[in-house]
């Protein structure tokens, strides 16, 4: 009943979430390393995206310190890397994310297929490790405990966080500081509907374990779960599955749908977590 009482909280609170937290850290002090002159060049938001990202950044989402579990995830919204689902798919993940006692650190990253881009893969592939190992190196700030910081995706996002969970060992970054030295594995990972780059060569068995969800009538993003879940057999690395005959794609948090399934879906993540003990408090 508590699990429940979650869902209906959270779809029905989030008109009282509308400004996003005010807390945001760039990921570089002084801009992204070879970008530096573009980091105070301003975003574009319209609605639900946010696009022309120069200073990639997290912002930072903490639940109540009652609640508080210390653990910790950090999100990827998704959007083509032409645009970022800042809302449906990073504050509000975000929200969800701190009513079960958990910080969520929604990370904005570079598109590189945005128009006129400057941008590649590597560039984001340097933002969501240098955003893993960041969050790591602000643990005491934020309370959280630095074995249970994990990493969730969308779509794109999906993407971004398959990067990092599966390449971990890779350094990606160019002129190392102090936060670079620092482990950029995601404890545990989630991946909604993700994009087929997120797929590996082959999963290492030290993989983060992992929950995969999407519907089957996704044209993009069904088949990139199927293979994942073959790869993690294969490896033995553990993994949960949820693959829905509906839904498509870019359902988001599934509140917005009109099918059960779809959205009720946080709360398979729910049991999830809570069975593999990331909400215990600690």
């Amino acid at each position: 009943m508590r699990n429940l009482f979650i869902i209906a909280f959270f779809s029905a609170s989030l008109p009282l979430f509308a400004q996003d937290s005010s807390t945001v850290f760039p990921l570089w002090q002084n801009g992204a390393p070879g970008f530096e002159n573009r980091k105070n060049e301003k975003e574009e938001a319209k609605d639900w995206w946010v696009k022309n990202i120069n200073n990639p950044s997290v912002t930072v989402f903490l639940p109540p310190k009652e609640i508080a579990t210390g653990a910790a995830v950090v999100i990827c919204p998704g959007g083509g890397f032409q645009t970022l689902v800042f809302n449906a798919e990073g504050r509000d993940a975000a929200i969800f994310f701190n009513s079960l006692g958990v910080a969520a650190f929604v990370l904005k990253y570079r598109l590189f297929r945005m128009e006129n881009s400057p941008y590649k893969p590597e560039h984001v592939k340097q933002d969501i490790f240098r955003a893993m190992r960041l969050v790591r190196s602000r643990a005491k700030d934020f309370n959280i405990d630095t074995t249970r910081i994990g990493v969730m995706g969308f779509s794109a996002g999906g993407e971004v966080a398959g990067w990092v969970s599966y390449h971990f060992t890779d350094k990606n970054f160019s002129n190392p500081d102090a936060i670079d030295r620092l482990s950029a594995r995601p404890a545990f990972q989630v991946l909604i509907y993700p994009g087929p780059l997120s797929v590996p060569d082959s999963v290492a068995a030290n993989s983060p374990p992992t929950f995969l969800l999407a519907a089957n009538d996704d044209e993009c993003c069904s088949e990139p779960v199927v293979k994942l879940l073959e790869m993690h057999r294969k490896a033995k690395v553990p993994v949960e599955v949820h693959l829905y005959a509906k839904g498509n794609h870019a359902f988001n948090m599934g509140y917005r749908s009109s099918l059960t399934t779809i959205k009720t879906w946080p709360q398979r993540l729910i049991d999830w977590l809570k069975d593999n003990g990331w909400l215990d408090k600690k």
